[in-house]
């Protein structure tokens, strides 16, 4: 992706971070970036294109962070304490990311995007691949069951009844983060 791309693709995340899906126009990332009426528009000649090249800058961003994570050697343990870390992120230095991925589902789904946004930050092939590594009978199931788990821990503590409780300290979210996960690398162990 080309640094024009990237500068919209960053554009369009803050705005439907900030304000929804129908806040991601053609002119409001070219006010955004500070660029004359219609830069946008040349690099995404349609509102579709400019969800894909939001959708693609996010699921590039998500793969930096994992890439950036993984241990040389994984077990269990090790893995649960990587998938805490990662959903943590998202709930944390990466919020940004996680609304902007809600925000734009509606649109997404409009414009026939709805699996390139269902699979931008998490990943069911490299789930299952762990899975295989750590000897899992079957590891397609278990990736498939555990990425549902983390949509489901990453929606609750943005939006659910998780997100009304104190505030916790970096090591209480990883802590409450990674019983569900260990769990479910148990699976099929």
């Amino acid at each position: 992706m080309d640094e024009r791309r990237i500068a919209i693709g960053e554009a369009a995340l803050d705005l439907a971070a900030d304000g929804g899906n129908r806040a991601v126009t053609h002119g409001a990332v070219d006010k955004r970036l500070g660029l004359p009426k219609g830069s946008t528009s040349y690099y995404c000649r349609t509102r579709s294109d400019l969800l894909r090249t939001a959708i693609e800058h996010l699921r590039q961003r998500s793969r930096a962070a994992f890439d950036a994570d993984v241990p040389r050697t994984v077990d269990r343990e090790t893995a649960a304490d990587l998938t805490a870390r990662q959903l943590h992120l998202l709930l944390t230095d990466r919020r940004r990311d996680a609304l902007a991925r809600y925000a734009l589902a509606p649109d997404a789904l409009a414009e026939g995007l709805e699996a390139d946004l269902a699979t931008c930050l998490f990943s069911v092939p490299l789930a299952s691949g762990l899975f295989a590594a750590l000897g899992t009978v079957d590891p397609d199931r278990a990736a498939a069951d555990l990425v549902s788990l983390l949509e489901g821990l990453l929606f609750d503590r943005l939006y659910g009844t998780r997100s009304l409780g104190p505030a916790k300290t970096e090591a209480e979210s990883l802590a409450d983060l990674r019983e569900p996960i260990r769990r479910a690398l148990n699976y099929g162990a």
